[in-house]
């Protein structure tokens, strides 16, 4: 960490640049003697990156900012501040910490938090923002985490940790026993530690293998931002093993679109099926990662197109959490039917359906863009079909 990087010359540097060009910048003579080309764009490329995903660092004045990369793969403050709320107590030791966020965010409900992170540079880097950022309540741990815990004889009311994702032999990986820390492993010892742990995991986490991998799991939250799924958060407790709970929520600008469901009456529920009525419902995304397809038709009074469509209707116009359509037409596929639609732009989405988006737009010559939305799908007999539709907030 160079702290000439905080000396007022250079930070102003950094903010009358955030719109340069970067390579203009690599190429300069080295503008300040005690900071490399290097660091000032490292600097202001990470800087750029969290205007929107951190906008609490982002407006904070001599914040200093870790490689970009750090910052790609820690969480947003939206997300950190959702997952905050899932745990309470006095003490939480967060075991893989990295640039600190979710650790200043857990800061602002808990009494002691421990941040463990070990790579030195950026534990120092988190130590100081967390400094400036007030969060006073943060002890900075620059080592392993678990080998920290190993060397603690203190209990925690939470543990968290978002083990690493690449795999210095298989890659990139998504299963927690590939990931660093394994969790798998180290579960026991961590229950040890604490009652309750809360692990964090990519959204391409299958949620049934990882039931499986997993032991004593009371809530899965599936968290979408702007209909994006960010993050799985999987809420562990020692004692707990009935029944698990999914939470899906997709976090909007004007509203949060909630649901949750029993991840075993989903597997038990049967399907309604219909075919296509007035309206056309299709899930957000959370909804969609947490496979609760049964269960959305039971408890939103909407049926299933087809069991593997994942596309809802209705006779009259309900609540959704996900997007609505009036459906206008309702077509065979075949060429003909398409081209008496006289179209040649609309908004496509597959769903169950052998050809892509793309092959679609090809083969019939439809641009991309306008107020109508096409769905090809199946029908409850199986049948290929076209909804032509009207989303519902454009009328």
């Amino acid at each position: 960490m160079n702290k000439h990087i905080l000396n007022t010359d250079i930070q102003n540097f950094i903010n009358e640049n955030l719109g340069s060009d970067i390579m203009s910048i690599v190429l300069k003579k080295q503008l300040f003697k005690e900071v490399s080309q290097k660091e000032l764009v490292q600097q202001i490329e990470s800087k750029k990156k969290c205007q929107k995903k951190l906008p609490t660092w982002f407006s904070t004045e001599a914040i200093y900012y870790p490689k970009k990369l750090n910052v790609e793969q820690t969480s947003s403050e939206i997300t950190a501040h959702y997952k905050a709320q899932i745990v309470n107590g006095n003490s939480l030791i967060d075991l893989t910490g990295g640039f600190g966020v979710d650790s200043y965010f857990f800061s602002k409900l808990f009494n002691e938090v421990y941040y463990c992170e070990i790579n030195a540079e950026l534990a120092q880097i988190a130590a100081y923002n967390h400094k400036i950022l007030g969060a006073k309540n943060i002890q900075s741990i620059p080592k392993d985490g678990i080998s920290f815990l190993c060397d603690k004889t203190k209990k925690f009311d939470c543990i968290y940790l978002d083990p690493s994702r690449r795999n210095d032999v298989k890659g990139k990986v998504f299963q927690f026993a590939d990931c660093g820390p394994n969790v798998v492993l180290h579960l026991d010892f961590l229950f040890d530690k604490s009652e309750t742990v809360l692990i964090k995991s990519s959204p391409l986490h299958d949620l049934s293998y990882g039931i499986k991998e997993l032991k004593n799991v009371l809530e899965i939250h599936v968290v979408a931002v702007n209909n994006e799924v960010k993050e799985l958060l999987w809420l562990l407790n020692k004692n707990y093993n009935e029944s698990i709970l999914i939470k899906t929520v997709n976090i909007k600008k004007d509203e949060n679109q909630s649901f949750e469901f029993n991840y075993y009456d989903e597997v038990n529920a049967l399907t309604d099926l219909s075919l296509p009525l007035n309206y056309l419902y299709e899930p957000n995304a959370a909804i969609l990662k947490s496979g609760a397809f049964k269960l959305v038709s039971k408890r939103l009074n909407v049926k299933k197109l087809q069991e593997h469509s994942h596309l809802y209707t209705s006779e009259y116009l309900l609540d959704f959490p996900g997007r609505r359509f009036l459906i206008n037409k309702i077509i065979p596929y075949n060429k003909a039917a398409l081209k008496s639609l006289n179209l040649n732009k609309a908004n496509i989405s597959i769903r169950n359906f052998p050809e892509s988006v793309a092959q679609i737009r090809k083969k019939h010559n439809i641009k991309d863009g306008g107020k109508v939305y096409l769905f090809f799908t199946r029908n409850m007999e199986n049948e290929k079909i076209i909804l032509k539709c009207a989303k519902i907030d454009a009328l």
